[in-house]
């Protein structure tokens, strides 16, 4: 295998493991509606079932462009900006207290990481489009 295609491996495997967390939420709330629907209403998304239906398109559609590449720019930025609007509804760190603070702390920053791994891909895509 030549160093191209090697490299090429390498940065498809990176972008289809930034988006397995997608993939994987996607599909349980696919499978189990019922609890995806429970899901958004614990976290005060009213009406609940739109949202749920919501967060499957696009985490399965986001994941899907960003992987295939056509669109990548856009499902990346699509993935930023949900997971960017979730964190700040799920991992409320600082209104919580004890192991719970120190646990949504983590989660928190995790995501946060999540979000400029995705805008890193954004500006990647659109950077290569450009000098294309």
């Amino acid at each position: 295998m030549r160093a191209t295609q090697r490299a090429a491996w390498a940065h498809h495997a990176a972008l289809l493991a930034l988006c397995a967390a997608y993939l994987q939420g996607g599909l349980v709330k696919a499978l189990d509606f019922s609890g995806a629907v429970a899901e958004m209403a614990h976290f005060g998304l009213q009406p609940a079932a739109p949202f749920a239906a919501a967060a499957i398109v696009l985490e399965l559609g986001a994941s899907a462009l960003v992987i295939g590449g056509r669109w990548r720019w856009l499902g990346a930025l699509a993935l930023a900006a949900f997971t960017a609007a979730a964190t700040l509804t799920a991992n409320r760190y600082w209104a919580a207290v004890g192991q719970e603070r120190f646990q949504l702390m983590n989660a928190f920053y995790e995501h946060i990481g999540l979000v400029g791994g995705f805008c890193l891909v954004a500006w990647q895509d659109l950077n290569d489009r450009r000098h294309a």
